[in-house]
């Protein structure tokens, strides 16, 4: 098993409440989501189609991000497709907030 690394991905205030932003962070293209105090980071690129997903819109209610190409929700807590044309997850990753740094863990 592979040791998990906490990298530093953003400043707090990098991302306002009920957005998302991409982050390029070890070779990943990351998509981190801000709810509130909540923070959910996933894998940046929809398993559809290679379109970016923190360019698509936040349902904070629902706890998801839609991809701007083909309309496909995801959730933020898992990674799975909630709605098609995806069909597969993206990777989900732990974030860690210590202070103004937003951590992620990686492998």
């Amino acid at each position: 098993m592979t040791a998990v690394t906490e990298v530093r991905l953003c400043a707090v205030s990098d991302v306002e409440p009920g957005a998302a932003r991409r982050f390029d962070v070890d070779g990943r293209r990351l998509c981190a989501v801000r709810l509130g105090d909540d923070w959910y980071v996933i894998g940046d690129e929809c398993s559809h189609a290679d379109y970016s997903l923190s360019e698509g819109d936040v349902w904070e209610d629902e706890c998801e991000i839609e991809c701007p190409k083909h309309g496909s929700t995801f959730s933020l807590t898992t990674g799975e497709p909630q709605t098609l044309p995806a069909t597969q997850p993206v990777p989900v990753y732990t974030v860690i907030v210590e202070g103004s740094d937003v951590k992620v863990g990686v492998q």
